[in-house]
């Protein structure tokens, strides 16, 4: 467990509600400023597939640099493996907002090793997710389905929990994560 000045603040929830867009949105908005920080993750993923600005390892090199403890989280989900750089920890000592991008799954572990942390839940109405699932074209109707009833089923609760519902507009969605971000000042 680490006590820090500063506050982790996790992104998460389902396949395609529109983490990555949201949290392009609050870089941009937020790019003047140096107390909150936006750190790439780790994907076991070939470069240059679009979504998130990610950083590419191999496999190999992603089980070296979990072993070396290079990761704060890391993470395997949808035959691929996430990881956090250790490189968080300076900047929750220093004072810093860091917004990532998680699983679910990573959630309980975050909140011991880092108590005092936000997890902001996004969501979409199950119209809205399979217009934006199918819109991005990877995956195919069966999986859409799939991703769907996960949807549905997904909940997080808790006191550290902020719900984002990001139905609307890009812009509103964006605005909401920034007021949340600025709303620890």
């Amino acid at each position: 467990m680490t006590t820090v000045p500063g506050r982790l603040v996790l992104v998460t929830g389902p396949s395609g509600v529109g983490k990555d867009s949201l949290l392009d949105g609050a870089r941009a908005a937020l790019a003047g400023r140096s107390d909150i920080v936006f750190p790439r993750r780790m994907v076991t993923r070939p470069p240059g597939l679009g979504g998130e600005d990610y950083i590419a390892v191999s496999e190999a090199d992603f089980a070296a640099m979990a072993a070396r403890g290079d990761f704060a989280l890391h993470w395997p989900a949808h035959g691929l493996h996430y990881g956090i750089p250790a490189g968080i920890d300076a900047d929750l000592a220093a004072g810093r907002q860091v917004v990532v991008n998680v699983s679910r799954a990573v959630i309980d572990t975050a909140r011991l090793k880092y108590p005092g942390l936000l997890v902001l839940a996004i969501n979409a109405s199950p119209e809205v997710l399979r217009q934006r699932l199918l819109k991005r074209g990877r995956e195919t109707p069966a999986e859409i389905e799939e991703r769907l009833q996960r949807a549905a089923a997904y909940r997080l609760e808790g006191p550290d929990v902020a719900l984002l519902n990001n139905d609307g507009p890009l812009a509103e969605g964006i605005a909401a994560v920034v007021r949340l971000l600025e709303k620890r000042d």
